[in-house]
């Protein structure tokens, strides 16, 4: 059912009051492809939106609004090894993680408690505590929006990057994912050396290491860190950490050796946004209804009747 003149505020984890001309949610590949095709709305602009914890509204939206609300998922093949299974793009991806945790099938663990949906997740590649959604992912089909054609994506296909994809480059606003499908592991190899999840995992007593152990290690740091979107408006890390030359970094480190930064492979150094915005004194500011929040200065959060204008100076500043 398509809406008139709806309030986005419940659909954006910032909590952000704007309003769309059009909307409506899809639930399965047949209700998008006839709301795409609607022969009455065919001129209107289009955005999809998932679990709206990755956008900032700073305007009224005049267009039609699809929220992805496909549901599900399901193991589509398996062997001793590994478990496939595909997911509706409408999953909450917290969700499909802790299914897979319970499973103790390895894979998705560092990425607990990430909000959003599991149909927005391949755009931005999502990643934490050194692992990022391209390392489980097997596949994925998605609906071309002009052709109406359902095309299959390999992880080649998708060209990840760093909180990057082929969806957010040259085929920007050309598709909508409606399910992902992530090869996980009955054997699971775990990643515990990014940020404090062996500090943490000490913390907690764990000496034989487990999916549930890691899981529950990140969601306890997560939520010492990061505000609940429900009690105050953020969408969770607001900035990409920067990438400089080796040169660079050293330069930075001559001044400043307590500087955080990670070697990649082609020999450039990301440094942690955090640590330079809270260097450059922002982390816990406060301007108007909005600021940067206390505990991680990644974190832009909404006090209460934040514009989206304003978060966005803020961001800018």
């Amino acid at each position: 059912m398509i809406q008139k003149n709806i309030s986005l505020k419940p659909f954006n984890t910032f909590g952000v009051e704007a309003k769309t001309k059009y909307y409506a949610e899809f639930s399965g590949r047949n209700q998008l492809f006839e709301l795409v095709f609607d022969k009455n709305l065919r001129n209107e602009k289009m955005m999809i939106l998932g679990g709206g914890s990755n956008i900032l509204l700073t305007q009224n939206f005049e267009g039609l609004i699809l929220r992805n609300t496909i549901p599900g998922f399901h193991i589509v093949d398996e062997n001793d090894n590994f478990v496939v299974v595909r997911a509706g793009g409408g999953v909450v991806w917290h969700d499909l993680v802790m299914w897979s945790v319970n499973m103790g099938l390895g894979g998705l663990e560092n990425l607990s408690l990430i909000p959003g949906s599991v149909g927005a997740a391949p755009m931005q590649n999502i990643g934490a505590y050194g692992v990022e959604l391209k390392d489980s992912f097997y596949g994925l089909e998605a609906m071309h929006r002009k052709s109406g054609d359902l095309i299959r994506f390999s992880n080649s296909d998708c060209e990840f990057a760093y909180r990057s994809s082929i969806f957010k480059t040259h085929e920007k606003d050309n598709f909508v994912i409606t399910s992902v499908e992530f090869k996980l592991s009955k054997n699971p190899t775990f990643n515990v050396s990014y940020g404090s999840i062996q500090e943490e995992l000490d913390k907690m007593g764990v000496s034989a290491l487990s999916v549930k152990a890691v899981s529950d290690a990140v969601i306890r740091i997560r939520q010492s860190k990061l505000p609940d979107p429900k009690h105050l408006g953020n969408a969770g890390s607001f900035f990409k950490n920067p990438t400089v030359s080796k040169g660079s970094f050293e330069k930075i480190k001559n001044n400043y050796p307590d500087v955080v930064g990670y070697s990649q492979a082609d020999e450039s150094v990301k440094l942690a946004a955090g640590w330079l915005i809270e260097k450059a004194g922002w982390k816990g500011k406060r301007i108007g209804n909005c600021g940067v929040h206390e505990k991680q200065a990644l974190v832009l959060v909404n006090y209460g009747g934040a514009t989206g204008s304003e978060i966005d100076d803020l961001s800018n500043q």
